[in-house]
């Protein structure tokens, strides 16, 4: 069974900064990609960053030069920092790896932007 531990996220002012974490239970690297997703009230869940296992990353263009993704195999871990914080960032975030056919979810944290 794969587990996603997230963590990092909270209150920030507009134009703040914050650094989520996922932590995954076994090797990224078994994985074909992982990724950031969201999710607003009242919206569907959008996906804001990916890299795969190749190390290739993609981001959705609201988040396109605010947010970079990383990872760190030493700690099993996938990260997203985030700069230039808006209120319309605010959502749940949710980490994610996909393997073939299979998706992995964490249980998601909340990322509040005040104005």
């Amino acid at each position: 069974q794969v587990q996603l531990v997230e963590s990092g996220g909270g209150l920030v002012q507009a134009g703040g900064s914050l650094r989520l974490s996922c932590a995954a239970s076994r090797s990224i690297f078994s994985f074909n990609a992982m990724g950031w997703y969201r999710q607003a009230p009242g919206k569907q869940r959008e996906l804001v960053a990916s890299i795969t296992v190749g190390g290739t990353t993609n981001y959705t263009d609201s988040v396109e030069g605010r947010f970079t993704i990383s990872r760190d195999k030493t700690k099993n871990s996938v990260y997203l920092q985030m700069n230039s914080l808006t209120p319309e960032d605010t959502a749940v975030y949710y980490c994610n790896a996909r393997q073939y056919a299979y998706a992995y979810w964490g249980q998601g944290t909340q990322v509040t932007v005040s104005s």
